[in-house]
């Protein structure tokens, strides 16, 4: 590097490969008005374009990988080896990434034999030993070992759109290590994304405890014998060389035969008009909105939000002087102590509309109930998780009107990204609005502020994913369903379910005893002691011992997982002990222990969390706890379902259960009639099922055949192969698959459907349910077998399982409405997928049942009739 004054230097490294590799996947697909995809451009240029305008450097670099092998495949071939081919979507975009930089005037370096890391490393020694501030950022956390006083770090915290910085002091309190142990680190535990062996059955804590008390790999290989734990001591001496190779593999070269000088990497701000021309070609609207008028801008100008005054409110007065000017319609979030928001408290309210941009703050001259003005006025309330505000104001005696002016951007971006899971706002401001905007952690002195601006990203927001909506014919999804589920499922969260911890500590004693009777016998059957929860141990008992057949085998030794040992139960009695251990162990330390935790001990309940915007199918989730997974294949799981009382004596639990409903779907969706008349005639569709394939009468059907066949229906619905059934059966492949082919026979109309709805997802890209909900299958044409299959079998699950999650979910809408037009004291508790749990007084357990029975059996009309199985009891297990 040149002698240029270092007292104004400022170099950023920027990793291309990892920008950009993050870019594509945080990002929907995206492409320009060439078809040429764009997505991984665009969140690196928003990335290139934050970190100039935040760091304001002097000099930059870009640097990339320049081939697939390194000097690092001569040391150990299998190097990078695992990794999955790079999609052609996101191939073809790298070059489009260089088209950038220099537009941009920034060089793109590469090195032959080398990696971008190791350019970086290089170039971030020389600047080091020359005393110039340089900031790295990349999401790769390697490049940690690079800190030192004069390095820091940037890393991508989600996708693109948060970063945390490193310096010396940060990387030793997130990893208790310091910069230069980072390689060492990898060196014991490896790192399975590039395929970096490590020390087997040594993981991240081992490592750096290890560490800390040996600085190095090597100085940990040195005093082997003085470590702790006889099997560790055994693995590092065993693996010693592994040790040696992985930290060669995870250290940066940073004496690479590079040619650039600090002169070739000089940044001389933002060249506006090469710039403009490249946003215009990639289709880039919103940062062409960003760019200066002149050139020599070094930045992008501030975004409407972020010029927008943010006025502060803490009178009754002010606020109502704020709402009369507010437009329509207005960005409203809460303002918490806490992300917890059953227990957070409220501090205020952030508003935002066009043009203005407020923070509530809340106090004795200004309360909730000022706010009521807001919560009944005709404006129309764009919020994030509507829920959440709901429970959040039940607290302070504020019920929401349910009057439509209500608009949840969180439910609407799932609706249009369903495969994205729970979003954050920023996510959502940078997917759908293509802006960057970051979300202050909760007590940063700027967080109500920041909230404010978001807010008034909202309406905005609103037009946006209405407008996308509509497009897609899922506005009524939306406004239908899923906005008024969301009081429906918060009164839920706010009643809870009764849970009577005598009787659970009471069930965990009962494990207890169970486990401790069940280790004695195991111990006698493998005729020694040994720890039961160790898969190494165990395998050597299963194994060595007792000589059971290997029937597979992992890096660290034997596998001794479930699906192992289910096969190996005929060979000793032993391993239906094991198999019984580990499924007693589960439920005490998962359901009991986890159970008694999280019960509140002020309600006696326990108030579940459920994700409506989470699973790709549309199918609710619940955590915290998570009361859909509680086991019931096995009675001692079942058992669990006694603790869960209904709040009053003389009340009762009511279970209502959709009988065979994504079987009746499929039915309506194929058309096929033989299944059609099965349903219509109420025949138990496994038998009838097993008399059509096998071609026998109803009353010649064997329990196995009907077995079979149940397997059959069941597995039809996810796109079973004959090797799934085959080990659903214990059968041979040949067997299955002539079981598949003659159902496909008898039952055309399925065969039929299921080939078009995968031609479908592969002309259209996606799939949807009778509520036009839809499910983006990206791997529907992927080169990859394995990829391109799963995506075939979700197509053909998706609209079957999506709807039946459709009609539940219209369903709870309808009988929540019922309950409250009623006079009826009955409450709602709990969605188990396909089964609704209610509480009432024992004397309305009839009127009970016919309202849920209704509404559910009529949420939606199809070619067959729904079906509902209700009981009810003292318990939840009693109601079933």
């Amino acid at each position: 590097m040149s002698n240029q004054d270092q007292s104004t230097v400022k170099l950023m490294l920027i990793d291309g490969n990892s920008i950009t590799y993050r870019a594509f996947f945080a990002l929907p697909p995206l492409s320009n008005a060439e078809g040429h995809y764009t997505n991984a451009v665009f969140g690196f240029t928003q990335m290139l374009l934050r970190m100039l305008q935040d760091e304001k450097p002097t000099h930059v670099a870009v640097a990339f990988d320049a081939g697939k092998r390194t000097f690092r495949h001569e040391v150990f071939e299998e190097y990078k080896g695992t990794r999955q081919k790079t999609p052609p979507e996101l191939s073809e975009q790298f070059p489009l990434v260089k088209e950038v930089l220099a537009a941009f005037g920034i060089p793109a370096l590469e090195l032959a034999n080398f990696e971008a890391d190791d350019i970086i490393g290089t170039l971030s020694r020389v600047a080091d030993e020359a005393g110039i501030p340089t900031l790295i950022v990349s999401g790769d956390k390697d490049l940690l070992q690079l800190v030192s006083d004069h390095v820091h770090a940037a890393l991508t915290r989600k996708g693109i759109t948060e970063v945390d910085y490193y310096t010396e002091a940060a990387v030793r309190e997130r990893y208790g290590l310091s910069p230069a142990q980072i390689i060492d680190l990898k060196g014991l535990m490896g790192d399975t994304s590039d395929n970096i062996p490590g020390v087997p059955g040594v993981g991240e804590k081992t490592a750096v405890k290890l560490l800390q008390a040996y600085p190095t790999v090597e100085e940990v290989l040195q005093h082997v014998d003085e470590v702790s734990g006889a099997k560790l001591r055994e693995r590092l001496s065993e693996h010693r060389d592994l040790a040696l190779v992985s930290k060669r593999l995870a250290t940066i070269e940073r004496n690479a035969p590079i040619v650039w000088t600090l002169d070739d990497l000089t940044y001389r701000g933002l060249p506006v008009e090469p710039v403009r021309k490249v946003f215009q070609k990639l289709g880039f609207k919103s940062l062409l909105e960003r760019l200066p008028q002149d050139e020599g801008g070094e930045a992008a100008p501030p975004s409407p939000e972020e010029r927008t005054p943010v006025q502060r409110i803490n009178t009754a007065g002010a606020l109502t002087d704020f709402l009369r000017r507010a437009a329509d319609p207005i960005g409203v979030l809460p303002i918490c102590d806490s992300e917890d928001y059953h227990t957070a408290n409220l501090l205020g309210f952030a508003l935002g509309c066009k043009g203005q941009a407020a923070v509530v703050v809340l106090g004795d001259e200004l309360t909730v109930t000022h706010l009521r003005d807001l919560w009944s006025s005709d404006l129309e309330k764009v919020v994030f998780d509507l829920k959440q505000l709901i429970v959040l104001l039940d607290g302070h005696g504020i019920t929401l009107p349910e009057d439509g002016t209500w608009f949840d951007v969180m439910v609407a971006g799932y609706l249009l990204n369903p495969s994205d899971g729970e979003s954050s706002l920023a996510d959502i401001v940078q997917r759908e609005l293509q802006r960057h905007m970051s979300i202050p952690r909760i007590g940063d002195p700027d967080y109500a502020e920041s909230l404010a601006r978001f807010a008034t990203c909202l309406p905005e927001l609103k037009a946006h994913l209405g407008n996308a909506l509509s497009a897609q014919e899922q506005d009524d999804l939306c406004y239908r369903v899923e906005i008024p589920l969301e009081y429906c499922l918060a009164r839920m969260e706010l009643l809870g379910f009764r849970v009577n911890t005598d009787k659970l500590k009471a069930y965990g004693q009962e494990l207890s005893a169970q486990l401790q009777q069940l280790t004695q016998e195991i111990y006698a059957l493998a005729g020694t002691e040994f720890n039961i929860n160790s898969p190494k141990q165990l395998g050597e008992i299963l194994f060595d011992k007792l000589a059971l057949p290997a029937l597979k085998k992992t890096k660290t030794g034997y596998s001794t997982s479930a699906d192992v040992l289910e096969k190996l139960a005929p060979y000793h009695e032993i391993v239906e002990k094991i198999l019984e251990y580990r499924q007693l162990g589960k439920l005490q330390s998962t359901y009991v222990e986890g159970l008694l935790k999280v019960v509140r001990p002020d309600t006696e309940r326990v108030h579940t969390r459920f994700h409506q915007a989470l699973t790709a199918t549309g199918r609710l989730s619940s955590t915290e706890p998570n009361l859909q997974n509680i086991p019931i294949r096995m009675e001692e799981g079942r058992k669990l379902r006694r603790v869960f009382e209904p709040s009053y004596d003389d009340w009762v639990i009511l279970s209502a259960d959709y009988s065979q409903i994504e079987l009746r779907i499929l039915a309506h969706l194929s058309g096929d009639e033989a299944l059609i008349d099965a349903f219509r005639n109420n025949q138990d569709i496994h038998t009838s099922t097993a008399a059509t394939v096998f071609g026998v009468p109803l009353d010649e059907v064997t329990p196995l055949m009907r077995r079979q066949a149940k397997a059959v229906n069941f597995g039809i619905v996810y796109g079973i192969s004959d090797y799934g059934l085959s080990q659903n059966l214990g059968i041979s492949r040949a067997e299955a698959a002539k079981f598949i082919s003659d159902y496909f026979a008898k039952f055309p109309g399925v065969a039929r459907y299921m080939e078009e709805v995968v031609e479908t997802a592969r002309r259209q890209g996606y799939v949807t349910t009778l509520l036009n909900r839809r499910r983006y299958l990206p791997d529907i044409h992927s080169r990859n077998f394995n990829l391109r299959s799963f995506a075939e079998r979700t197509a053909m699950n998706t609209p079957i399982q999506g709807s039946a999650a459709d009609i539940i979910k219209l369903a709870m809408v309808h009988i929540d409405q019922a309950l409250r037009r009623s006079d009826l004291q009955a409450r709602m508790l709990l969605q188990v997928h396909d089964e609704l749990i209610f509480e009432c007084p024992e004397a309305e357990r009839e009127s009970l049942a016919d309202l849920v029975r209704d509404n559910m059996e009529n949420a939606m009309a199809l070619s067959v009739p729904l079906q509902v199985d209700i009981h009810a009891g003292g318990t939840w297990y009693d109601a079933k």
